[in-house]
Formats: structure tokens, sequence, C-alpha cells
């Protein structure tokens, strides 16, 4: 009987305590729902926001993703309040479950934020041919941690973001027109002002060569064995490589049609005779 008096003590003491403290309970759980139907209203409002304007949808995503954590981690340490922890108690267990994680996580991490910088700053969006870390190929796709590129070979890479971040990065497609720039070798013999001119025309017939500014056909160097002649003119990004390849050809079969030389190395070989030679040398020591 007196077991049974002391667990009746037990469950009104408990009982009344969990009477008091129902409506807390209660509160804690009205705030969790409520604070999760906001944080989603919040969250469809940012996507309604970044579908009206043209933003990267890496950016989009990124940023989406980090206001609903951001506030859920906030409603979080309202809702463990609301039932009765310290703030200064929680605060502090979860700075030092960050410490560890990010100890734990460094290198994940340093991609973390090499992915922010790249989606923030954007050195180069997804369709870009860029090179860095010594690959090149066109940017498929930017996460958080990785970035992916496609090779002229149609290989697939995966480059750390933290890498990528920290190292020089060339952006191909920055901008819509680029520079070529080709070599063209005639002989020491030819005609150089003639060399010139069919060079010239060959350019300014070109519609895809872009005539302001205006190509230049200079002379380069003079090589060991070629006088070299440099094409220069800008074209747009889409026919760029179509005429590279064109040019390189049509530079060829014009300078040979106009009787040029196109110079190779060559070496001069002179024998002799050595035998001749030491009949000389001992005739000019009898003498």
């Amino acid at each position: 009987m007196e077991k049974l008096d002391s667990w009746g003590d037990i469950a009104k003491e408990y009982g009344s305590k969990l009477i008091d403290y129902l409506p807390t309970l209660v509160g804690a759980i009205i705030l969790l729902i409520v604070g999760l139907w906001v944080i989603k209203l919040i969250v469809k409002y940012l996507k309604k926001l970044f579908e009206k304007k043209d933003y990267d949808p890496t950016l989009e995503q990124f940023t989406v993703n980090a206001a609903s954590w951001g506030l859920k981690i906030i409603l979080f340490v309202l809702v463990i309040t609301q039932l009765g922890v310290e703030s200064a108690s929680l605060v502090a267990a979860i700075g030092a479950a960050g410490l560890a994680i990010g100890l734990a996580l460094q290198g994940s991490l340093a991609n973390l934020a090499g992915g922010v910088l790249i989606i923030v700053l954007k050195p180069f969006k997804v369709g870009d041919w860029i090179e860095a870390q010594g690959v090149s190929g066109s940017v498929v796709e930017i996460s958080l941690f990785y970035t992916k590129l496609n090779t002229f070979g149609n290989q697939r890479v995966v480059i750390p973001n933290g890498e990528l971040s920290n190292d020089n990065i060339t952006n191909y497609s920055f901008n819509n027109t680029r520079k070529e720039a080709l070599t063209f070798g005639i002989s020491y013999d030819d005609d150089i002002k003639k060399a010139k001119e069919v060079l010239t025309n060959m350019v300014m017939e070109q519609e895809n060569v872009i005539k302001d500014p205006a190509p230049q056909i200079i002379v380069h160097s003079l090589g060991d064995n070629s006088v070299n002649f440099s094409v220069r003119y800008f074209a747009e990004l889409s026919v760029f490589w179509d005429l590279h390849w064109y040019m390189i050809e049509e530079g060829k079969i014009r300078l040979e049609e106009a009787g040029m030389t196109i110079p190779y190395p060559q070496r001069d070989v002179y024998l002799y005779d050595q035998t001749k030679m030491k009949g000389t040398v001992r005739e000019k020591k009898a003498e």
C-alpha cells in the first residue's frame, strides 16, 4: 500500500507539472507549425521572384536553399527557447557542434566556399569554354562543391570548386568576339609586297571577318628559313573555328597560286674528300 501511495504521489506531482507545462508545450508546437508555414511562404515567394528575373539557375537554387535552412535553424532555436532551454547554452552547443563539423569537413567546406565565390562573382557560366587546372572544356554544370566540364574529346572533367576558385581561369567565351593571329611563311627570295597583297585580299573577302577594328597583315619576324607574316583579325565566336581552319588552308593555296614558296627547315651538307686533303697537307710539309 505504501508503494501504491508513493506511485500515486509521483503521478500527481508529475501530472500537475505536466498540466502547468502544457501551455508552454502547446505554444512551442504552434510556433513550430506556424514557423514552418511562414518559411514555406517565404521560399515560394523567393522562387517566384527569381522566375521573374534572369538570374543564374545555380545562384537561384543556392539562395533558396540557404534561406530555407537559415530560417529553419532560427525557428529551431526559437522553439527550443520556448520550451525553456536557455538560449546561451543552446548557442554554445550549436557552436561546439559547428566547430567539430568544420574541422572534420575542411576540404568540403573549402569547396563550398569556392562554389559560393564562383556563383556570386561569376567568372564563367554554364556553356562557357574555359581553361583551368590544366584542362579546358565547356562548362556543363556548376554545383556548390564541384564544376563539371566536357573536354574537346568529349570527356567529363570534375574540378573541386576550392581549387578552381584559387586558380587562374581563362574564359574563352567571355567576349562575343575573339582575335586570331595566323602565321604564314614565305621564302626570302619571294616578293614580300605581293605576298602581303595576297593575304590582305584573302582576309578582306571573308564575310565573317570583322572589318572594325580593321584586320592587320604584318611582317611578324625574319625566321631562319622564312619571312613570317602574321594575319590578325577579329571574328564572332560562333564562326571563329570554322574560319580558323578555312584561312589556314586557303592561305597556303593562294600563296602557292601566286608563285610563293612555302619554306621548310633544311640543311646544307658539304662532303670533303679526306684523302685529297691529307695529300695536300703532306705536300705542304715537304715544302
